[in-house]
């Protein structure tokens, strides 16, 4: 009989003791399973856009390289977990074999392909072997194993959509519904880093419930990703701004408000130093959706209140309920935003 296990994992825990797997430095990635866990042979790392960007950056956009580190920081933590950034991302993979507490759990068998909706840096994983990195998709293939815990959430691949489709938009299945929940009719809802995978899901969600009496404004960081967001006819109006620019952030959407700024803003964008930016363009008693894992609390927290700025700030959760759901089904309802992820991601 396997060993049995900890629903959330705490027993894959090797340094510091006491932590659940997403918090500690290393984790156990070892065979064989305990009863509430899912074995899954890995295709496919589709790192968070935070973590792929400073990887790339550090090592000079070689693939190469960048292999090397993915596969050093594996087999160093016991997980995928970006040391520098602390994230992440998801795996597409293929279910070998299922514990029998996690069978009680899960509808789920040997053969079903998944994706998992939780972060890999909460995940045990083995690598073998990096077979491509893929720049232009912020994703890996790979030969490997990860194991899943009871709690774990994942996705079974939807038979509709191209699996590379379906893993670039469960890696940030979490931001459209979150943006849904957030938005009221009438709103003006400002997307900092628009141009972007999440960015256009919540420039999705946001159009769709700010209606044509509400206003979206987005941004894109490059000339092209400020055409593709233009293109998909989602906002009011579309900027080019440097994001790390607060006063150039805050003028845009003066601007473009009359003065009045964004009763919500959404921050999608992947590098550091965004956060002032996003709070001189909210109004104050406005609300702010960090949704980038490149987020820092303390920057955000100490720069408001260093600029006497009232304004409620949410971290941003990457589970929601139905989240899975709810984004796929935007491909669905979106000719032209699947368009633009096919030709991106898939």
């Amino acid at each position: 009989m396997p060993k049995k296990g900890c629903p959330y994992g705490s027993h894959r825990v090797l340094a510091p003791a006491g932590l659940l797997p997403q918090a500690a430095a290393k984790l156990d990635n070892g065979l064989p399973i305990y009863d509430n866990e899912i074995l899954v042979d890995v295709a496919t790392l589709n790192v968070d856009s935070a973590s792929f960007t400073q990887i790339e950056d550090a090592c000079g956009k070689d693939p190469d390289r960048m292999a090397a580190m993915i596969l050093s920081i594996v087999a160093e933590r016991g997980k995928m977990q970006n040391p520098v950034t602390g994230s992440g991302g998801v795996l597409i993979g293929t279910v070998a074999e299922v514990g029998p507490r996690a069978a009680a759990v899960h509808a789920v068998a040997p053969g079903d392909e998944i994706v998992t909706l939780v972060s890999l840096s909460t995940t045990p994983l083995v690598l073998d072997r990096i077979t491509a990195v893929r720049l232009e998709t912020d994703q890996v293939d790979v030969a490997g194993k990860a194991v899943l815990f009871e709690k774990t959430v994942f996705a079974k691949l939807p038979p509709d959509m191209p699996r590379k489709l379906a893993l670039s938009v469960l890696d940030v299945a979490g931001a459209a519904p979150q943006t849904e929940r957030l938005v009221k009719p009438g709103d003006t809802v400002f997307v900092l880093g628009g141009g972007g995978k999440s960015g256009m899901l919540c420039c999705y969600a946001a159009r769709k419930r700010a209606g044509e009496s509400g206003m979206v404004i987005g941004t894109g960081h490059s000339a092209r990703s400020t055409e593709r967001l233009r293109a998909l006819g989602l906002c009011d109006h579309v900027v080019q701004v440097d994001a790390t620019n607060p006063l150039a952030v805050e003028r845009a959407v003066r601007e473009l408000t009359g003065g009045r700024m964004a009763d919500v803003t959404i921050n999608c964008v992947n590098i550091d130093g965004t956060e002032m930016g996003a709070i001189l363009a909210t109004k104050p008693d406005g609300t702010i959706y960090f949704f980038s894992m490149a987020t820092s609390f303390t920057r955000a927290a100490l720069g408001a209140e260093g600029i006497g700025y009232d304004v409620t700030m949410l971290i941003g959760n990457g589970y929601a309920t139905d989240h899975a759901a709810k984004s796929l089904d935007i491909m669905r309802e979106s000719e032209k935003m699947r368009r633009v992820f096919e030709e991106l991601y898939a």
